[in-house]
């Protein structure tokens, strides 16, 4: 199983950034997949989630209306498109993806948990500037 991150980089505040998370080694449309991310002496945190099987799509509050989820089940790809970034973006982003994840059942009261991941990615870096 690989989950490869790529697409960050240095972003001024308010710009845009576009990463994509390339997997291989398992059934993609079979698989939940996430993105997390990890700031600076803070723990790691659910940001979105996108179901490739039916399309469904978790979104963390702090990132509604500002980041989209995606995927091209040809390519076996997630996206995830961050715009009107802030300097509380900048993190090490990462993919997970996991077979049993029923991504419905998370929500504002119980957010998308890193426990709940089998397979992750290395992680990409974001930083937005100020």
């Amino acid at each position: 199983v690989q989950l490869v991150e790529s697409g960050g980089g240095l972003v001024q505040a308010g710009g845009s950034l576009r990463l994509s998370c390339a997997t291989s080694g398992f059934n993609f449309r079979d698989h939940a997949i996430g993105w997390f991310r990890q700031a600076p002496g803070k723990e790691r945190e659910g940001v979105s989630g996108v179901s490739p099987g039916d399309g469904y799509t978790y979104y963390a509050d702090s990132v509604k209306g500002r980041f989209t989820i995606s995927s091209d089940n040809a390519k076996n790809t997630v996206y995830l498109q961050m715009n009107s970034l802030n300097f509380e973006d900048t993190a090490v982003y990462y993919c997970a993806a996991d077979p049993r994840i029923f991504l419905r059942k998370y929500s504002s009261n119980w957010p998308m948990g890193i426990h709940d991941f089998e397979y992750w990615g290395q992680g990409i870096q974001v930083t937005v500037s100020s």
